[in-house]
């Protein structure tokens, strides 16, 4: 009986054993991830897609000259130039295609609260202009020996709002709107001529009509209103700053403008389109109203913009193009070519107004082939047939990073006021080469960079037979 009972408990513990030693049952499945939601991305509609598109464009000039003016007086104040006091060097990379012929006084104007008086002093026949935009980058007004004279005087830039009566003597000029670009370019002859350039810039004032008013045009300078203290991007370009605006963020932008820079009158049809966006002058947009697709649209709408533009720019832009040179005849005022407005704005290309000047430039030689240090090239004026100008002439040359290019003269630009060698016939032969033709033909040489480079014909004050296109510049002939 006793072996019968240790059996059994044997028996209870082996089974008992063996149950432990069983595998432990699985742990429950860990709960599964919700699936992530599905996003359904509305249809766009495309008739609001291309509604947004073509606002975008016209609005474009307006948002970009807004951000440019904002980079520009958190550096300098408005109503205040900053000027250039010297060509740049070869060795400076601040600004592309470089000015040889001009030193640049450029000032932002705010006409909301009162006129502004530009004051310039007698400059004895010198060539000058101040070239005013208004908001949208429409020149309309320009200041200057081709239309004003070089007598000292004053003038007053008086925004669209503004009812007064302006002191006796101060000639006035209406701006369309209260934002206003004024550049200066103040003829320069190289270096030597720097320091009588310099003074009369100093002697350029900009003063508020009501100091003006108290203390004539001998206002100190820097007694404009500080900077404002907003934190501002000075770093990245203008148009990259819009590029990256949202459809909401530029089109509020855009609204928020509209009061003190109100559209033209043949602007009627926009200002209809710009409604049906639902876009009010003076209010942030607000899309909150609209449907999904239509909202998918106007969000496209940027983007397929800045597109755009960047498939036009490898283009010509609708640029004339004669003998290899590529200008514009028709930039500066756009009328309801608000496509065109808003390239040459995205271009960063600040256009004088036709009549004050064309620019032409060229890469290419005579017979098609890219310009290059390597050749030697002539650019050949029959007689009578140099650039026709009321103003001056001069032709530039620029590396492959659109930058001057050091070379033994330290000369970068001919023209009418050089001391050019003619021909027996009275033509004129200006040499563009790497090497120093030698002899006479040094007064006619205009160094090029090595490598590939480019020309830029600028005509000051050009004359009717540019301006109608009747005068073509001559090819850039190869001659090794």
């Amino acid at each position: 009986m006793a072996v019968k009972h240790r059996f059994l408990v044997v028996m209870i513990v082996a089974s008992v054993w063996l149950a432990s030693c069983e595998k432990a049952p699985p742990p429950p499945p860990a709960p599964k991830a919700p699936a992530p939601p599905i996003v359904v991305t509305p249809p766009v509609n495309e008739q609001m897609k291309r509604l947004a598109e073509e606002v975008y464009v016209y609005a474009y000039p307006l948002v970009l000259m807004d951000v440019m003016k904002q980079v520009a007086t958190a550096k300098t104040p408005v109503n205040t130039f900053a000027h250039k006091r010297s060509v740049p060097e070869p060795t400076s990379s601040d600004t592309v295609n470089p000015n040889a012929d001009m030193l640049l006084s450029v000032a932002w104007l705010d006409l909301a609260k009162e006129p502004v008086i530009l004051s310039v002093p007698d400059t004895h026949g010198r060539y000058y202009l101040f070239s005013a935009r208004d908001g949208w980058t429409n020149v309309f007004s320009s200041l200057g020996k081709r239309v004003t004279g070089t007598d000292k005087a004053n003038f007053a830039i008086v925004g669209p709002h503004w009812k007064g009566t302006l002191p006796p003597g101060v000639e006035e000029v209406k701006a369309p709107t209260e934002m206003v670009l004024i550049t200066g370019q103040t003829q320069v002859n190289g270096k030597a001529d720097y320091a009588a350039v310099n003074k009369l810039q100093d002697e350029y004032k900009l003063t508020p009509l009501s100091r003006f008013t108290k203390g004539g045009a001998r206002a100190k300078a820097g007694s404009s209103a500080p900077a404002p203290s907003i934190r501002v991007d000075v770093k990245t370009a203008p148009a990259e700053q819009v590029a990256k605006m949202d459809a909401r963020t530029f089109f509020s932008r855009f609204a928020t403008l509209l009061p003190a820079n109100p559209p033209a009158k043949e602007d009627a049809a926009m200002v209809e389109k710009m409604k049906k966006l639902g876009i009010v002058p003076g209010e942030p947009f607000d899309p909150g109203k609209l449907d999904p697709p239509a909202l998918h649209g106007i969000d496209e709408a940027p983007k397929g913009t800045q597109d755009a533009m960047t498939a036009a720019a490898k283009g010509t832009g609708g640029a004339e193009i004669r003998n290899g040179w590529t200008f514009h005849l028709d930039l500066g005022r756009y009328g309801v070519n608000y496509g065109k407005r808003a390239f040459v704005a995205w271009m960063g290309l600040e256009a004088q107004a036709p009549e004050d000047e064309i620019a032409m430039s060229t890469r290419l030689d005579g017979a098609g082939k890219p310009l290059d240090g390597a050749a030697r090239y002539v650019v050949h004026f029959d007689n009578g047939k140099a650039p026709p100008a009321d103003g001056l002439w001069s032709i530039t040359a620029y590396n492959d990073k659109q930058l001057f290019a050091p070379n033994a003269l330290d000369r970068h630009a001919l023209g009418d006021r050089d001391k050019l060698k003619p021909n027996a016939d009275g033509s004129i032969d200006i040499y563009v080469q790497d090497a120093n033709p030698g002899g006479d033909n040094e007064s006619n040489w205009l160094p090029a960079p090595k490598g590939p480079f480019h020309l830029v014909l600028r005509v000051y004050a050009p004359k009717q037979d540019v301006l109608t296109g009747r005068w073509t510049p001559p090819p850039v002939k190869r001659v090794t």
